[in-house]
């Protein structure tokens, strides 16, 4: 009798698993109902240090875009007071309205501290929406929520939504949902990645990579 029950045990503990992993197959992808947005190497404006040349801080091989500085680097223009940053600044399609979407994949090196890696530039009172902070291996909302722990040296694919109308900015990792947070108020927006050095504490050295950068809305 024991035997049976163990046995109708392990069976119900492999239905329950077997479901489980049958509901996250079938989960929605975070781009389903929206539509591509196309865009080329156009539309990505490389703000760099003033004083050094493109290839100092930026590569892209094989389709892995490279951005990296060093926390004494200049800004990006002469005369500005923000520090050092490689990004892309994704333009002709800024947006005022709709609900809008960002996905990429992105790597972090072991070591990377204090550097912002993607932004929704714009905001009713502030300059941004939304930064995106790896802060000693974890990526954070700001220096706030933790979004996805123990995120170093590992390909991760980031989606973001930007719902304009609701006010509300919806942050997922892999695939799966981990943040809801209000956005801050009506303006003029934009995407950029790469790498920023925001924080006064930030390592020496920062690098972000990145991989299949595409846009959505509707």
């Amino acid at each position: 009798m024991k035997m049976a029950s163990c046995l109708k045990k392990v069976v119900f503990l492999l239905l329950l698993s077997s479901l489980a992993a049958q509901q996250h197959l079938c989960a929605a992808d975070p781009t389903d109902g929206f539509t591509r947005v196309q865009f080329t190497d156009q539309n990505r404006k490389l703000q760099k240090p003033y004083d050094k040349a493109p290839e100092d801080r930026y590569s892209k091989v094989d389709g892995v875009e490279k951005f990296w500085i060093y926390t004494n680097d200049k800004p990006f223009k002469e005369g500005s007071p923000t520090r050092p940053r490689t990004e892309i600044r994704i333009t002709g399609h800024d947006y005022t309205s709709g609900v809008w979407q960002f996905e990429g994949n992105f790597f972090v090196p072991q070591g990377t501290s204090g550097a912002i890696i993607m932004q929704i530039f714009g905001a009713a009172n502030e300059a941004t929406t939304l930064q995106l902070r790896v802060i000693n291996g974890d990526l954070k909302y700001y220096g706030n929520n933790v979004v996805a722990a123990n995120i170093y040296s590992r390909w991760v694919r980031l989606n973001v939504i930007h719902n304009v109308g609701a006010g509300e900015v919806t942050i997922f990792i892999d695939g799966d949902q981990k943040l809801v947070v209000n956005d801050h108020g009506g303006a003029t927006f934009y995407f950029k990645y790469g790498v920023y050095g925001a924080l006064s504490g930030s390592s020496n050295y920062m690098e972000s990579r990145w991989k299949g950068i595409k846009l959505f809305k509707k």
